[in-house]
C-alpha cells in the first residue's frame, strides 16, 4: 500500500495502536466491575476540557486530561462518600459534561466547531509528531499501570469488601483506576473520537470473553482484537475514505460476532451425546 510509505499514515497507525492496546487493557476492569459506561460519562467530560482549551487557546488534549481527570475523581469521591448511587453519579456526569463542552465551544472563535468534529468522532490522519508523543507516553503509562497492579485491581473489581479486609488501599486503587480512565479517553479522542472510546474499552473485552475463561487469557485475547481492530481501522478507512472510529469499532464489533459464533458452534460439537433411556427392568417374578 502506497498510504504506509506516507508519514501523516504511519503516525495515524501508531497512534490507533498504541490506543487499541490500552483501551482494552482498562476496559477489562471496568467491564469486571459493571462499569462499562463510564467511558462515556468521562468522554463527556472531557468535551468540556476541549472546549476550555479551544475557548483559551491552550492544547485541548492537556486541558482535556485535567478535567476529566477531576471529574471522574469527583464522581468516585461522591459514590464512594456520598449517598449518590454510582449509576445517578454517571448520569450527572453525562449532562453537566456535555453541557460544558457545548457552552464553552459556543463561547469559543468559530473554528472551534470543525476541531470539535475532530474530537467527537476521531481524526487519527491528522495526528502531528508532537500528538503521537503525547499519545504514546500516556498510552504506555497505562498500560504499565494497568499490567503492574494487575493482582490489586482484579481484587478490587471482584470484590472490593474482600478487597478491603485484605488491607488493599481501596481508594486510592478506585482514584487510580477513575484517573487512568480519564487518560485514555482523553489520549483516544484523536483515533475514535469521545462518542465512540468507550466501546474500544469495552468490545474487543467482550469478544475475548466468547473464547477464553482466565484473566490472563481474556487480558492477552481482548489487547490482540483491540490492536488489530484499530489498526485495521485506520487502514479500511483510509483506502475506503469512510470515519475512522466508526470504521474501527464496526470492525471490533465484526469480532465480537465471529467470536460469539465461534462460541457457540463449539459448545455444540462439545456437548455430549444424549445417552439411550434404559428400558424398565422385567418385571420380577417369584416362583413358590
Amino acid at each position: 500500500m502506497d498510504l504506509l510509505t506516507q508519514p501523516f499514515m504511519q503516525r495515524a497507525l501508531i497512534a490507533a495502536m498504541i490506543i487499541g492496546l490500552a483501551a482494552p487493557a482498562l476496559g477489562i476492569y471496568l467491564v469486571q466491575r459493571r462499569l462499562s459506561l463510564i467511558g462515556d460519562g468521562i468522554g463527556h467530560v472531557a468535551l468540556t476540557g476541549v472546549g476550555l482549551g479551544l475557548l483559551t487557546g491552550n492544547d485541548p488534549v492537556y486541558t482535556a486530561v485535567v478535567v476529566s481527570a477531576l471529574g471522574a475523581v469527583g464522581v468516585e469521591l461522591i459514590r464512594e462518600r456520598g449517598r449518590t448511587s454510582g449509576d445517578l453519579a454517571l448520569a450527572m456526569l453525562f449532562y453537566g459534561g456535555i453541557a460544558g463542552g457545548v457552552l464553552l465551544v459556543g463561547l469559543s472563535d468559530g473554528s472551534g466547531n470543525s476541531s470539535l468534529m475532530q474530537y467527537l468522532f476521531g481524526s487519527p490522519l491528522t495526528t502531528s509528531e508532537s500528538d503521537l508523543l503525547v499519545i504514546g507516553g500516556l498510552g504506555a503509562a497505562v498500560l504499565t499501570v494497568m499490567l503492574f497492579f494487575r493482582p490489586a485491581l482484579f481484587a478490587l473489581c471482584n470484590d472490593e469488601e474482600y478487597a478491603k479486609v485484605s488491607g488493599l488501599p481501596v481508594r486510592t486503587l478506585n482514584i487510580l483506576l477513575a484517573v487512568t480512565t480519564a487518560v485514555t479517553v482523553t489520549i483516544a479522542m484523536r483515533t475514535v473520537g469521545l462518542l465512540l472510546v468507550s466501546a474500544l474499552m469495552v468490545v474487543p473485552v467482550a469478544a475475548a470473553q466468547q473464547l477464553t475463561r482466565g484473566f490472563v487469557s481474556t487480558m492477552t485475547a481482548a489487547l490482540a482484537i483491540g490492536v488489530s481492530a484499530a489498526g485495521a481501522g485506520v487502514l479500511v478507512s483510509a483506502e475506503a475514505n469512510t470515519a475512522p472510529g466508526a470504521t474501527t469499532v464496526l470492525l471490533a464489533l465484526a469480532a465480537f460476532a465471529a467470536a460469539a459464533i465461534g462460541a457457540s458452534i463449539r459448545h455444540r460439537l462439545r456437548r455430549p451425546a444424549p445417552q439411550p433411556v434404559a428400558s424398565e427392568p422385567p418385571d420380577v417374578v417369584l416362583h413358590g
